[in-house]
């Protein structure tokens, strides 16, 4: 019995000595899984460039993708040429007709925003990407789009930027 306890602290010991190490490859309690070598970033405004052009969301979406990186990395950001660069713009802001009833009148419309991120990883290019991503956010056909836009890009923006965030640095 005495040997047994023995073992189980040796254990624990050399479990509790190999933490730091693996710690040091990049992994953090945020979501990111950076390169320790990986120390600024370059996030560029997102033009829109939709057809419809709601006016705030340029900025709305920049800011809060720069946000995301502030809270969740501890990455310097520079204007040009960091280790990581994010570029794009808005490509589109439509709103459609869902959940048609019997009476063919909709009971619901979506409004659908894409995003196409330019990604780069100047210390691992594998990692680089041109895609984009699209979220959206259901709202009663009763209501006007104007009536409930304010409320929906907030959630809409929050949803894209964590998809960026987890494509680009969270590796998932």
């Amino acid at each position: 019995m005495r040997n047994y306890r023995t073992i189980q602290i040796a254990l624990a010991a050399m479990a509790l000595a190999t933490l730091p190490a693996a710690c040091r490859g990049g992994y953090s309690f945020t979501g990111a899984s950076l390169s320790p070598d990986t120390k600024t970033i370059t996030i560029d405004y997102f033009q829109n460039m939709a057809p419809v052009v709601m006016p705030t969301l340029s900025n709305t979406f920049t800011e809060t993708l720069i946000n995301k990186f502030r809270q969740r990395t501890r990455l310097t950001f520079i204007d040009f040429g960091g280790d990581l660069s994010f570029e794009g713009e808005i490509t589109n802001y439509d709103v459609q007709s869902i959940a048609i009833q019997a009476n063919e009148q909709a009971a619901q419309n979506r409004l659908t925003v894409t995003i196409k991120v330019r990604y780069m990883n100047a210390q691992d290019e594998k990692q680089n990407f041109d895609r984009s991503f699209s979220e959206y956010e259901d709202f009663s056909a009763a209501l006007a789009l104007d009536a409930v836009q304010d409320d929906l890009i907030p959630r809409i923006v929050d949803k894209l930027t964590e998809s960026i965030f987890n494509a680009s640095v969270a590796n998932w």
